[in-house]
């Protein structure tokens, strides 16, 4: 029952992430819960996509130079680090990781554009508004490129909308525009299972929404209230980036699902479809372009490596 507890409590919380992939993450939740260990099987899985993520960064490491900056973002948003990184599979990426790197790119004289290199589902919604306002801040200053390769949905797409230019791959998906939050009833099965719970509590709303009684309607108005403002704050902050109304936000754009290439380029949720290497190409030819129109400067020894390395990110 522990288990069970503890997964209706990681779902309480608001969520930016497709729903299937939350699924997963509560089964981790449920195992680690319960001690048990991974099958083979899921640890091979996990190593193989960890060794994947991880070429993923040292190639965006590699290429990172001539005056762009590649900031990678792969796995499940979180705010604080990639705590559930070794066993998760998909993997975490960090707000605050990201939006570090982002600002040292920005201070370094020698970037003259900063790619965001984006493979996500999503996450939570901590940290998300926060990491968004810096893109903003960030593309004021200097030329601020985003590609869905392969997946920007829900909290990726979020941050990703915010960037100048926004481009997916032919095969890739954006969207999942919304949040979400669940509230799981356990106390039938406590009562079978012979667990009566008496919450003891001060403040009048203290325990409200807790997964040993029937969510009552208040409790459920409130979440709701929860879930609205972040959709609020997520659209508003699409709207802003994608220079759209709300209402084209709101009203298409999906609704809540993920979209194909094509479809997302005629809802105008990117600019356009393109390979990584295609929006690279771009990159550098827009910044040799700039170079050739700008005074003669001597080169400057970028310091992205240097905050990859303390950020512990290769």
């Amino acid at each position: 029952m522990k288990n069970q507890l503890l997964v209706a409590e990681f779902l309480a919380t608001p969520w930016a992430l497709m729903p299937e992939r939350l699924s997963a993450l509560a089964t981790v939740i449920s195992r680690w819960s319960q001690g048990a260990p991974a099958s083979d099987a899921a640890r091979f899985q996990v190593q193989t996509d960890r060794v994947l993520r991880d070429t993923r960064r040292q190639t965006s490491a590699a290429i990172s130079g001539g005056g762009i900056a590649v900031i990678p973002i792969y796995g499940v948003i979180t705010q604080r680090g990639n705590m559930v990184d070794d066993v998760s599979g998909p993997g975490m990426v960090s707000t605050q990781i990201v939006t570090q790197m982002l600002r040292q790119a920005v201070a370094d004289d020698a970037v003259s554009q900063i790619l965001l290199d984006i493979d996500s589902p999503g996450g939570s919604v901590y940290g998300v508004s926060e990491l968004s306002d810096a893109i903003l801040s960030a593309r004021a200053q200097k030329p601020v490129v985003a590609i869905a390769n392969s997946l920007a949905a829900s909290a990726a797409y979020w941050v990703g909308s915010q960037a100048s230019e926004f481009y997916i791959t032919s095969g890739g998906e954006v969207g999942s525009i919304g949040v979400w939050q669940a509230h799981q009833d356990y106390s039938k099965a406590m009562d079978e299972a012979g667990v009566k719970t008496t919450l003891i509590s001060a403040g009048k709303f203290k325990v409200e929404g807790n997964p040993y009684a029937p969510l009552d309607e208040e409790a459920q108005g409130f979440m709701q209230s929860r879930v609205d403002d972040y959709y609020a704050s997520f659209t508003k902050a699409v709207a802003k980036g994608r220079g759209v109304p709300i209402t084209q936000v709101r009203d298409g754009m999906g609704q809540g699902r993920v979209l194909g290439a094509d479809a997302a380029l005629a809802q105008n949720m990117v600019d356009g479809i393109a390979s990584f290497d295609q929006v690279l190409s771009k990159m550098q030819k827009d910044a040799a372009s700039s170079a050739k129109s700008s005074p003669t400067v001597k080169p400057k020894t970028s310091r992205l490596a240097q905050a990859r390395s303390e950020l512990g990110i290769l």
